[in-house]
C-alpha cells in the first residue's frame, strides 16, 4: 500500500474541507456550536474476504430488523410467541403509537441502516449499535475520498480500492424504489441543524431537491415543493432528515414548526415515502439490540453471522445479578441516549457514584444495558506529525431497495484521546477514509 503518499496533503485537504463546510454542530448547554470534524489521512484498510464477510452479516441483521418493526407495528408474532416481551417494546421511547398499522410503500421500514462496529484484538467484528432513524456521515468518507482523489491520484492508480463514489447512486436507487410519483426532496431542519454539510452534499450528489418545511404544502391529500417562482411540483419521496416527533405537528410535537403539517396523515394513505419510516425507534433502542440475535432465527431461521457485544439486561433478575457482581467491569448505558452520552464504565465511579447509580439501576432496570468492555483494535492516526495509535469504530451503511445493499466503504470515526473508548464526533473525535481493499 502508497497511502503513505497522502500525508504530504494533510494540511491542504483539510483546508479543503474546511472551505467547503465539512463540519459538524452540537447543542451544549443550550447553545449551538459548529465545528470541523477533524480528518486522518491513514486510511483504514479492510480486505476483500473481511468485508464480503461484513456484508452478509449487515444484510442479515438489517432483514430481521425491518421484519421486526414491520412485526411490531403489525401483528406482533414476535410478542405473542414471547421472543421478546410486550412491555419491553411499548416502554422504548421509540416506539409510535401513532404507526401502529401504517405500512409504508413496498414495506421498506429502514431504508437507510447505519450499523456501528468494531473489532476486537482477536479479529472478531462485533455490533455495537444499530442506527435507523436519521443515520448519518456517509457524506464525510465520500468527500474526503474525492479531495484525496485529486491531490494524489497516483495513490489511488496503485491500490486496487472499492469506489465509494456510488454512494449516491445506491442512494437514489432506494430512493427511486419507494417513490410514489413525483419528486424527491431532502428534508432538513435548516442551516443550524448539525448535519446540515451532509444534507446539501446529498441533495447535490444524488439530483434531489433540498427543503426545509416551509417549502413543502400538503395539499388535496398529496406533498407539494413550491419553487423560487411560487409554482408547486408534486413530491413521491422525502429523504427527512428531521427526527419524528418534529415531522408533523398535527400528529405528533404540536411545537414543532420545522416539520409539515399532515404530512403524517398522507403517508398513513400511501401517497408519499418517508426514508427512514416514522417508528423505526422501536428497532434501535439500545435495550431492543439485546434481541436482535433472535429476531434473526426467529424471522429468518438463521444463525447470527456478526454478533453483538456480550450485553445484559438489568430488567431480568438473573442480568441484574450478574451487573452488580461484576459492576466494576462493565460499561453501562442509557438507552434514551445517544452520540456518546449516557455512558459510564464501571471502574471510573467513585464509591459514592457508584452507590448513587445503583440505586437508579434498581429503580429504572429497563432504562439501562450493561456491557462487557471490549478490547478493540488501535489504528494509526498522525497526531501533530507522529504515527500513534487510537480506539476507532465503524459505521457501515446499509440501504435497501428491493434488497439490501452495503455501501463498500464506511465512516471511520477515532477517538483522540489516548485514554478514551469514545469516538463521536460531540466528544471530539475524528474521522478518516475506509479503503475496502479489491484483491
Amino acid at each position: 500500500m502508497h497511502a503513505e503518499e497522502l500525508y504530504q496533503y494533510s494540511d491542504t485537504v483539510n483546508e479543503l474541507l474546511a472551505r467547503y463546510g465539512v463540519k459538524f454542530g452540537i447543542y451544549k448547554n443550550g447553545t449551538f456550536k459548529e465545528q470541523l470534524f477533524p480528518f486522518d489521512m491513514i486510511p483504514r484498510t479492510i480486505g476483500k474476504e473481511e468485508f464480503d464477510y461484513l456484508e452478509k452479516g449487515l444484510k442479515q441483521r438489517v432483514m430481521a430488523l425491518n421484519e421486526f418493526i414491520k412485526d411490531i407495528y403489525g401483528d406482533k408474532k414476535i410478542i405473542s410467541d414471547k421472543i421478546v416481551p410486550e412491555e419491553f417494546v411499548y416502554m422504548g421511547s421509540g416506539y409510535l403509537a401513532q404507526c401502529e398499522g401504517v405500512k409504508p410503500p413496498k414495506d421498506v421500514y429502514s431504508h437507510i441502516s447505519g450499523i456501528d462496529l468494531v473489532q476486537a484484538k482477536d479479529g472478531e467484528w462485533y455490533i455495537l449499535e444499530d442506527n435507523l432513524r436519521i443515520p448519518s456521515g456517509a457524506s464525510y468518507p465520500m468527500i474526503a475520498r474525492d479531495i484525496c482523489r485529486r491531490s494524489s491520484p497516483a495513490t489511488f492508480e496503485k491500490n486496487a480500492i472499492s469506489d465509494n463514489r456510488n454512494y449516491a447512486k445506491l442512494l437514489r436507487k432506494t430512493m427511486d424504489h419507494v417513490n410514489v410519483g413525483g419528486h424527491t426532496v431532502i428534508l432538513s431542519p435548516g442551516r443550524y441543524n448539525a448535519a446540515y454539510f451532509e444534507h446539501s452534499y446529498l441533495a447535490e450528489q444524488t439530483g434531489a431537491h433540498l427543503a426545509t418545511g416551509n417549502e413543502l404544502v400538503v395539499e388535496n391529500d398529496n406533498l407539494y415543493f413550491i419553487d423560487y417562482s411560487g409554482r408547486k411540483e408534486r413530491v413521491g419521496a422525502v429523504y427527512r432528515r428531521i427526527s419524528d416527533e418534529y415531522l408533523d405537528p398535527m400528529n405528533f410535537n404540536p411545537e414543532s414548526v420545522i416539520g409539515i403539517p399532515h404530512i403524517y396523515d398522507i403517508y398513513r394513505k400511501g401517497n408519499v415515502a418517508l426514508i427512514n419510516a416514522p417508528g423505526n425507534g422501536v428497532a434501535d433502542d439500545k435495550g431492543i439490540y439485546y434481541f436482535v440475535p433472535k429476531m434473526i432465527k426467529y424471522y429468518l431461521g438463521e444463525e447470527p453471522i456478526l454478533h453483538n457485544a456480550p450485553t445484559y439486561l438489568p430488567y431480568y433478575e438473573q442480568d441484574m445479578k450478574y451487573v452488580l457482581e461484576h459492576f466494576d467491569d462493565l460499561v453501562l448505558k442509557d438507552v434514551a441516549e445517544a452520540g456518546g452520552y449516557g455512558v459510564v464504565f464501571g471502574n471510573s465511579m467513585t464509591s459514592a457514584e457508584k452507590d448513587k447509580f445503583i440505586a437508579m439501576l434498581k429503580a429504572e432496570p429497563r432504562r439501562f444495558i450493561a456491557q462487557e468492555v471490549i478490547d478493540f483494535i488501535d489504528i494509526d492516526i498522525c497526531d501533530n506529525g507522529k504515527i500513534v495509535p487510537r480506539k476507532a469504530d465503524l459505521r457501515a451503511f446499509v440501504l435497501m431497495a428491493d434488497e439490501p445493499m452495503v455501501w463498500r466503504s464506511g465512516l471511520t470515526r477515532f477517538s483522540r484521546n489516548p485514554d478514551s473508548f469514545i469516538v463521536n464526533s460531540s466528544q471530539g473525535g475524528g474521522f478518516k477514509d475506509t479503503w475496502v481493499m479489491e484483491e
